[in-house]
């Protein structure tokens, strides 16, 4: 039994301790938009840091601050002056001023990049030409200026020329900034909470999607990605892309293998019988669709077909009306049955995955050190940019660029609880 003294003992030192986590300074934040209305990633993202987030059955409150904001465009829904306001930190016009807050030297101790939403040109083959690489020039350039550099979490792809891309990993790379980027399928929920053995000797994987070119696909491949890359060897990059969409989508179905162009049908299967959404015929339910249903629902499907160097075969389908989730299968060599989950993306207001996202964010800001590499999403976001040319060009890409090499962290980081 505890006694009334030792009992005093211990409240008093919880209540010291409180106390100095209280006194603590929090470390400063600056965020760097495109644009902060409702449901934009600002809302996801930038605000877990404005009111905390829900983490493992308890509400995070991170120690940092958001002190100053740069937002290139306002539209009529704007939130970044309400908040601005209820939480006292202040938007500068440029993004120089904001990582100093308006002063002459850097002032801020970590940087958030937001780089989507918002209302700007596409080139010629459809790619929305985001500011990512823009606003990360900006950035690095008053770190060089100033002779200081913090860490900064990069929104989503890199950018979506692969040039500017590779510019940014190398720059962060030379200049030591902790760099981190991608979004949030790799440390959402799974269910089954399953990972992708390391070292296991991958043969073929598959992701079925939803969503559109040059933005959910970025998703559906960052799902294959952060799987893929934990195969024997690691990551060695990808030798060349095919994209096809519309009826060649079902003509490479019918074909009934990868070799044929198409891909492992039980794979397939898999990712239906994974998914939460899985479309249904007005008068069943917990029915497979068959082909006829699939081709009359779907009306605009697109497939990414990627070789990888080492061998490692990968689909990415997009298929609207058949599926509103994520969900992935790999095919083990020596496994009867493909590894099979579901990527859970928790439906609106809450949107907890971003919570995930920015908890891996948040890490990099307080120690200086990402829990996952940055390579990842250079690689992933060089594949987006590859299909979609090759869906311009209706031809295969060969990507000798893509010769990106790295290894993946001993643990993911996706939420199990």
């Amino acid at each position: 039994m505890i006694d009334r003294r030792t009992f005093m003992a211990g409240a008093a030192a919880g209540l010291a301790s409180n106390a100095a986590l209280a006194a603590t300074p929090k470390k400063r934040l600056a965020i760097v938009t495109t644009e902060w209305r409702f449901h934009s990633h600002a809302w996801h993202m930038g605000e877990r840091f404005l009111v905390g987030y829900p983490s493992h059955g308890k509400w995070r409150r991170p120690p940092l601050e958001v002190v100053a904001a740069y937002v290139d465009q306002r539209p009529r829904n704007d939130l970044s002056q309400s908040r601005a306001k209820e939480f006292g930190f202040r938007i500068y016009p440029t993004i120089a001023e904001t990582l100093r807050q308006g002063g002459d030297r850097l002032a801020v101790d970590a940087v958030l990049i937001i780089g989507e939403h918002g209302d700007y040109p596409r080139n010629e083959i459809g790619q929305k030409m985001y500011p990512r690489y823009e606003f990360f020039k900006q950035v690095t350039d008053v770190f060089r200026q100033d002779g200081a550099v913090t860490p900064i979490f990069n929104d989503k792809h890199l950018s979506w020329k692969w040039e500017w891309a590779k510019e940014m990993v190398d720059t962060a790379r030379s200049m030591e900034i902790p760099f981190l980027a991608g979004s949030s399928l790799p440390v959402t929920w799974r269910m089954p909470s399953v990972d992708m053995p390391l070292g296991a000797d991958v043969e073929e994987v598959m992701c079925l999607a939803m969503g559109g070119v040059d933005s959910y696909d970025f998703h559906a491949l960052e799902t294959i990605q952060c799987m893929a890359e934990r195969r024997r060897g690691g990551e060695t990059g990808v030798a060349w892309v095919e994209a096809v969409r519309g009826e060649a989508v079902w003509k490479a179905m019918a074909s009934g293998s990868w070799d044929a162009g198409g891909w492992d049908e039980q794979l397939f299967s898999s990712c239906l019988c994974r998914s939460q959404t899985l479309k249904q015929p007005e008068t069943f339910s917990h029915r497979l669709p068959t082909v006829e249903q699939m081709q009359q629902w779907v009306k605009d499907p697109v497939q990414y077909r990627i070789q990888y160097r080492d061998g490692l075969k990968a689909t990415m389908l997009l298929m609207n009306g058949l599926v509103g989730d994520f969900t992935f299968a790999a095919r083990i060599k020596g496994e009867a049955d493909p590894l099979s989950t579901l990527f859970y993306l928790p439906p609106n207001p809450n949107v907890a995955y971003s919570a995930a996202l920015m908890e891996n964010a948040e890490r990099t800001f307080l120690t200086g050190k990402p829990p996952y590499p940055v390579e990842r999403t250079l690689l992933t976001g060089g594949l987006v940019e590859a299909n979609v040319q090759s869906l311009a060009k209706a031809a295969r890409v060969e990507t000798p660029h893509l010769d990106v090499r790295y290894q993946p962290p001993r643990e993911s980081a996706y939420w199990r609880s």
